[in-house]
This record gives C-alpha cells, sequence and structure tokens, in this order.
C-alpha cells in the first residue's frame, strides 16, 4: 500500500513538473508577444501624434486661405 501510494505521489510529482514548464514556456511566450503588442502600440501611437501635426498644419494653412479670401470682400 505504501508502495503505491508512493507511486501515485511520485506520478502527480512529475505531472506537476511537466505543467510547470509547459507553464513557464507559454508565460515566456506571452511575454514576448506583449513586448511586441507594447512596440507596435508605441509606434502607432506615434504615428498618430504625426497624423494630427500634418492634420493641424493643414488646418491652419486652409483658416489662412479662407480668411485670405474672405478679406478682400465687404462684409454686410
Amino acid at each position: 500500500m505504501l508502495e503505491t501510494s508512493l507511486s501515485q505521489l511520485e506520478q502527480l510529482v512529475g505531472d506537476l513538473v511537466q505543467k510547470n514548464q509547459e507553464l513557464t514556456e507559454r508565460n515566456a511566450q506571452l511575454g514576448s508577444e506583449l513586448a511586441l503588442a507594447k512596440d507596435e502600440n508605441e509606434s502607432l501611437q506615434l504615428s498618430l501624434m504625426e497624423q494630427e501635426e500634418k492634420h493641424g498644419a493643414t488646418a491652419a494653412r486652409i483658416q489662412a486661405l479662407v480668411e485670405r479670401a474672405g478679406g478682400g470682400t465687404v462684409n454686410a
């Protein structure tokens, strides 16, 4: 009986060690995926800031043209 219990315990410990290894590997994989996602997020944020800057400059140019075009007319 003791031999059976010891054998079962060894099997359980072996299963737990294997599961721990699988989880450790999965955790490392998720860590790598997270790092890539963070890099992509940072790139997208920088791209968005650049686009906002360009749109702001374009809006300012359009506003200046509208003001120039409206400056020659008499407002009633």
